[in-house]
């Protein structure tokens, strides 16, 4: 008997229990700190994602202080943000190859420092082609490929 997959889309729309903020506890806390942790809907990562416009970029750590802030969290968990973050990525990849004309922007959303993701669709080269198609220089930083400034054009949430 074969399973049946999930797809980008299934996946990015199942939030399961989630969002659920929880205290930082445990072995959590030599990493994070005291507080309460947010651990988002990937839907959420998604529309946060969705709002970055033409110009202008953010990071993981923009989009969990946004989580956080609307949550009444401390943080907001870097692992599962910058998972589904992921998972949007591909789910918008999903729709464009079925047609869709808009998805979401993915491309806009860098790792911390302003690094490029090279686990998103197509892999660092194709993420680098659409921010230049964008207007952004993309730039060697260390082994790893960054937007140049990208400091200065981040979008506030």
């Amino acid at each position: 008997m074969s399973v049946k997959r999930k797809t980008w889309t299934e996946k990015l729309n199942d939030s399961k229990d989630l969002p659920k903020v929880v205290k930082i506890d445990g072995k959590m806390t030599r990493r994070w700190g005291e507080g309460t942790v947010v651990i988002p809907a990937p839907i959420e990562v998604n529309e946060l994602m969705s709002m970055v416009p033409k110009g202008k970029v953010t990071t993981i750590n923009e989009i969990r202080q946004a989580l956080a802030k609307k949550h009444g969290a401390t943080i907001g968990c870097p692992i599962t943000t910058g998972i589904f973050a992921w998972v949007a990525a591909n789910a918008a990849e999903e729709a464009k190859q079925k047609g869709a004309s808009e998805g979401t922007p993915y491309w806009r959303t860098l790792k911390s420092g302003g690094t490029i993701n090279e686990k998103y669709p197509g892999g660092a080269e194709s993420q680098k082609r659409l921010l230049e198609a964008e207007g952004h220089s993309v730039v060697k930083k260390g082994k790893n490929q960054a937007v140049q400034g990208f400091e200065s054009k981040l979008f506030n949430f």
